[in-house]
């Protein structure tokens, strides 16, 4: 049973989202595989930027029974132009692709930040409702791009896009084009605000991360239209994000407690928050409404509530980025759809734990066997 790799054209989508002439000449996304002989069930494991053709998952799924496919984005390894609706677009390409190999059922796999796209896919192929991007544009989207899927298996789940920025942003910066600028008094990163932390310094610091996302969001908007309103303008723009990697969970670990260690999933916090390369790090106007801005239609939760397919949370209880209250948030969105297992001492992507990763895919095939 080798590993196959599947190319699978898909339509074209924003201007530039590639440096690569062939890419935009004929667009194509790409898949890695392995198909187990007499499976009747499909699996595909994808991320809106992540590279998941060699996931995890992939070769333990196919060893029990299930075809099990990594699908990258037109937007693998960069976020910069990324557009959600463009991505589900994708990720409908992939669904033909493995229904047309002839499998009964198919499940989207989401990990990480695959759970809101694989949300956001299924409920939009259940009822389509876009008819422009966030931005205003036609998202030339039809039912035919996006045929629905049987169930949903959503794992380390992240709420979304826009719930990450809204929580990580780090409300001291002072100056959006100096990534060193600091307001003290709401740096999580001085010791005399913690850790840990008070409720009186959280309940300032969210309300200063509120303001600041809408701070940006307001000069977004406006700089797009003013740029939409001048002749012989661009169309968009690229812009920076500085310190996105700010929430006080990463270092104290009484807040929403898990069995985490301080830090985060790249490493130490505040060595993150500042690198030149992090979340939403870099970004254009109409990617960042598309993404990370509160008017983001790829909301995981409000999502997945949309659906009506089984759904199967995989929490990995030693998360670093996602805790008990992300998963009370999608528990709540399934209802009675929806089944909880705890992966006792697992991080984010079960990294340097294969005895977890078998205990992950035992749960997902049990529950494929189930549907």
């Amino acid at each position: 049973m080798d590993m196959q790799l599947a190319a699978i054209d898909v339509k074209s989508g924003a201007a530039m989202e590639s440096q690569s002439g062939l890419q935009m000449l004929r667009p194509r996304i790409y898949g890695a595989y392995r198909a187990p002989a007499k499976a009747r069930t499909a699996a595909i494991v994808m991320h809106p930027t992540s590279n998941f053709m060699g996931h995890y998952l992939i070769e333990p799924l196919a060893t029990r029974g299930t075809f099990c496919m990594g699908l990258n984005s037109r937007y693998a390894g960069s976020d910069a132009v990324l557009l959600m609706e463009r991505v589900i677009q994708d990720l409908g390409a992939g669904v033909k692709y493995v229904r047309s190999l002839g499998y009964e059922r198919v499940v989207l796999i989401g990990n990480s930040g695959g759970a809101a796209l694989a949300s956001f896919y299924q409920a939009q192929a259940e009822k389509l409702t876009i008819d422009t991007l966030v931005h205003g544009d036609a998202a030339h989207l039809s039912p035919e791009d996006l045929p629905p899927v049987d169930g949903l298996v959503l794992c380390a789940a992240h709420e979304g896009r826009s719930h990450l920025l809204a929580n990580w942003l780090d409300p001291a910066v002072l100056n959006e084009a100096d990534s060193l600028s600091a307001d003290p008094a709401l740096d999580m990163f001085d010791p005399h605000n913690g850790p840990p932390y008070s409720a009186p310094f959280l309940e300032r610091y969210r309300a200063a991360q509120r303001a600041r996302r809408d701070r940006i969001e307001t000069w977004v908007w406006a700089r797009l239209r003013h740029l939409r309103a001048t002749p012989g303008a661009p169309r968009d723009q690229a812009f920076v994000v500085h310190r996105t990697l700010a929430d006080p969970r990463c270092l104290d670990l009484s807040l929403d407690a898990n069995d985490r260690a301080p830090g985060s999933v790249w490493g130490d916090t505040r060595t993150v928050n500042y690198a030149a390369n992090s979340m939403g790090r870099y970004t254009s106007l109409t990617a960042f409404l598309s993404q990370w801005s509160s008017a983001s239609r790829a909301d995981g939760p409000s999502n997945l509530a949309r659906t009506s397919v089984p759904v199967l949370l995989l929490t990995y209880t030693a998360d670093q980025s996602t805790f008990p209250s992300t998963r009370d948030a999608w528990l709540r969105a399934g209802g009675e759809r929806i089944r909880n297992v705890d992966i006792r001492g697992g991080n984010h992507y079960l990294a340097g734990q294969p005895a977890l990763v078998q205990e992950a895919a035992d749960a997902i095939a049990a529950w494929i066997d189930r549907l």
